[in-house]
């Protein structure tokens, strides 16, 4: 591969990259709310007080990670809390 393909497939690949992560952002309008506590690690939807951007918690379930959720379905979950401890 040439170095020309090369930086343009890196380049391609920075805006697929840029796209999904601008569409994967929470949209809390309305009928969304967040949700501490219950996300996995590493599918935090935004930033916490120990890391810097979305999809960066460290353990399962962190306290003061959050997941945007349909409006009432946080306290159903075990350990969902519509608050960051």
């Amino acid at each position: 591969m040439s170095n020309k393909s090369l930086v343009a497939a890196t380049a391609i690949t920075g805006i697929i990259a840029l796209g999904a992560t601008l569409a994967s952002a929470p949209a809390l309008a309305g009928s969304k709310e967040k949700c501490y506590g219950v996300a996995a690690a590493g599918q935090n939807d935004c930033a916490t007080k120990n890391s810097s951007c979305a999809g960066t918690s460290k353990t399962d379930n962190q306290a003061d990670a959050f997941v945007a959720l349909p409006k009432g379905l946080c306290e159903k979950l075990a350990g969902g809390n519509l608050e960051s401890a």
